[in-house]
C-alpha cells in the first residue's frame, strides 16, 4: 500500500510538472494573449500589439520585459479607476497604443544585474492611447490621441514606498484619468 501511495505521488509529480511546461512562461506578446479586457461595462479598454511597445523593442532583456501579463493589469486599471469618474450613462473607450515603463536594465552591469530594471531620470514612464467619451445619448463628449511622460516620477515621494512593480504606469494613467477624463465627465452633468 505505501509503494502504491509513492508511486502515486511520483506520477501526480510528473503529469503537474509536465503540465507546467507545456504551459510555458506567460508574456505578453503571447499571441493566444488577450488583447482587450472582456466585460460589458462603462470603460472598454483594449491594446495593440505589445510585441511593437517600445518597452519590448527596445528593451536590452527583451525576455524580462515580455515577462508576465503587466499590459492586461494596467488595462484592468484604467478600467477600474476610469470607471469611478464617469457619470451614470457614460462610456469610454481606450485603446493602449505604446508603453515603454519605468527605468530600464543596464547589462553593463553585470551578470547579476541584468534582471535588475534600474530607476534613472532618463527612464520615465511613458504610455500612448486613443480615447473616446460618450455621454448617455452615445454624443462624443471628448476624444483623442495622448502621449503621456512623467519626466519627474522619482520626485513622488508618496511612490517611493509603495510595492506595486507598475505605481509609475499607474500614476501616469490616475494623472490622464484625472485630466481628460474626470473633467469632461463630470461637466457633462
Amino acid at each position: 500500500m505505501k509503494r502504491s501511495m509513492i508511486i502515486s505521488t511520483a506520477l501526480a509529480c510528473v503529469l503537474a510538472m509536465g503540465a507546467a511546461q507545456a504551459a510555458g512562461p506567460r508574456t505578453v506578446t503571447d499571441p493566444q494573449a488577450p488583447r482587450a479586457l472582456s466585460g460589458d461595462g462603462p470603460v472598454r479598454v483594449q491594446w495593440t500589439d505589445p510585441a511593437q511597445f517600445t518597452e519590448i523593442r527596445q528593451s536590452t532583456n527583451r525576455f524580462d520585459a515580455e515577462r508576465g501579463n503587466w499590459v492586461q493589469q494596467l488595462g484592468q486599471y484604467v478600467q477600474t479607476a476610469a470607471g469611478k469618474q464617469l457619470q451614470p450613462g457614460q462610456t469610454l473607450d481606450v485603446t493602449l497604443t505604446d508603453i515603454k515603463r519605468a527605468g530600464d536594465y543596464e547589462p553593463w552591469h553585470g551578470p547579476r544585474a541584468s534582471d535588475v530594471r534600474i530607476m534613472r531620470d532618463i527612464y520615465p514612464p511613458r504610455i500612448s492611447l486613443t480615447f473616446t467619451l460618450k455621454d448617455a445619448q452615445g454624443t462624443v463628449v471628448s476624444q483623442g490621441e495622448r502621449k503621456l511622460v512623467d519626466t519627474s516620477y522619482l520626485h513622488n515621494i508618496g511612490l517611493q514606498s509603495d510595492t506595486d512593480p507598475l505605481r509609475y504606469e499607474k500614476k501616469l494613467l490616475d494623472d490622464w484619468i484625472q485630466r481628460d477624463v474626470r473633467g469632461p465627465a463630470t461637466a457633462s452633468r
